[in-house]
């Protein structure tokens, strides 16, 4: 059984690659606003995005990359197109793999104490 054509990934970063990049998309496109706002919905969930690692950070980016090429796939079922039921499943897959490492429950913000705000410290 044969495949499709393999893609190659690139090896390097672009020249003009920041680490920035995301955060800096077009806000007014479509994928900008759905992708910028999973995320912010996702780091509210894991307690503020203040309080995340930069690699739980990391993950939680991944995964609305993720969420939002599931939806594509489904977007395209429901309007008649035809279906990759095997890059479906898979971008599912990945997506919930990434989700049980991020935890599904929510996590309350840490809150600071009626003491530590009058006297100053964090």
């Amino acid at each position: 059984m044969t495949r499709g054509t393999s893609t190659k990934l690139l090896a390097t970063l672009p020249d003009d690659y920041r680490s920035d990049w995301v955060a800096r998309l077009d806000k007014r496109t479509k994928i900008a606003k759905a992708v910028l706002g999973r995320i912010e919905q996702l780091e509210a969930d894991a307690g503020g995005a203040e309080h995340l690692t930069a690699a739980r950070r990391s993950l939680i980016r991944h995964a609305a990359w993720l969420d939002a090429i599931v939806d594509s796939h489904e977007l395209r079922l429901a309007a008649g197109e035809a279906l990759d039921v095997g890059a479906y499943t898979q971008s599912l897959n990945s997506l919930l793999g990434l989700f049980r490492l991020l935890g599904l429950e929510r996590r309350a913000r840490p809150v600071r104490r009626l003491r530590e705000a009058l006297d100053g410290s964090s």
